[in-house]
């Protein structure tokens, strides 16, 4: 059985602990916090993913303090200018400094990462919860709608959906978000139906427990691990699906800098120069790097069956 799974005992001695030894419990925490670093340290991978995700965050949150000049401003100069002194990544079609819209560019993949996959993950695991867990039919109809989702092609259905909707930042959110949306549900309605069945979660309900402690208390903390490390290795694709749909004029609009715009902007006047295309290739490809090698890292080190220490 799964370690993590808390049995019912188990977890009433654990808040017997807490309520009359906090300090114990926060031991424990420090303890498991140490531990995981002591793992990742091992991943040699993990680690530089790591310090990427780290660094695509920081330029990300302090881009207003990084930034050179104004990302949307149109200045009187060279256009398509080689990197220099005053620009460091050049200028664009209109002399905008391309290292400033890179760095302000970061902002959106990210919005849009989070911000789908946050709530196609709620979604996810509030409906996984009630098919793994409820009536027979039910859980029929809601594979239904899973399935009849996921069949249509993803870039086919996202362009279906913003031909409607038109191209916006919360056209793409909502994209996004529904197309992810079955994944992580039917990872919570498996890993729902392999618990139901488990003998703690019998002599839990034969103690009187509800279905809503039943799912609070020892269903959900067993299911979230693997969602995270799946949200964690979805982010690189995000990322390049939001940029794909900019390049193709398709998410946010002119003059907000994003890396999949500037990418556009790039393939077209790449004959011109090519900084249009390094600068913001480059982004895409260390956030992906970066998303992918510590996504991968923590499912070796919460999945027991891929951990190699043990």
């Amino acid at each position: 059985m799964h370690s993590s799974i808390r049995e019912p005992g188990k977890s009433c001695d654990m808040v017997g602990v807490k309520a009359i030894r906090p300090e114990l419990s926060d031991a424990i925490a420090t303890g498991a916090f140490r531990n995981f670093l002591r793992q990742l340290r091992k991943n040699r991978l993990g680690v530089l993913g790591a310090v990427l995700v780290v660094l695509v965050f920081a330029s990300a949150i302090f881009a207003p303090l990084i930034v050179t000049h104004d990302p949307i401003r149109i200045m009187v100069g060279p256009r398509l200018a080689a990197p220099s002194l005053d620009f460091l990544l050049g200028t664009d079609q209109l002399g905008r400094d391309t290292f400033s819209r890179t760095i302000m560019g970061g902002r959106i993949p990210l919005l849009v990462a989070f911000a789908s996959l946050g709530s196609s993950l709620a979604v996810g695991l509030v409906l996984g919860l009630i098919a793994g867990f409820g009536p027979r039919w039910l859980d029929n109809l809601l594979m239904l709608v899973f399935d009849t989702i996921r069949s249509f092609p993803s870039i086919i259905f996202a362009l279906a959906m913003i031909a409607l909707l038109g191209p916006s930042l919360a056209s793409v959110i909502l994209v996004i978000s529904i197309t992810s949306m079955p994944i992580y549900a039917r990872v919570v309605r498996t890993q729902t139906q392999a618990l139901r069945s488990s003998e703690y979660i019998a002599a839990e309900r034969s103690m009187g427990a509800g279905t809503t402690r039943i799912l609070a208390v020892h269903i959900l903390p067993n299911v979230l691990g693997p969602l995270l490390i799946l949200v964690s290795m979805d982010v690189p694709a995000v990322i390049a699906v939001e940029a794909g749909l900019s390049f193709l004029g398709l998410g946010v609009r002119p003059p907000t800098p994003d890396w999949g715009a500037i990418l556009n902007d790039g393939y077209s006047y790449i004959n011109q120069t090519p900084w249009l295309v390094i600068a913001s290739g480059i982004p895409i490809i260390l956030a992906t790097l970066g998303f992918t090698f510590l996504g991968e890292a923590l499912r070796d080190i919460f999945d027991p069956k891929l951990r190699k220490d043990l």
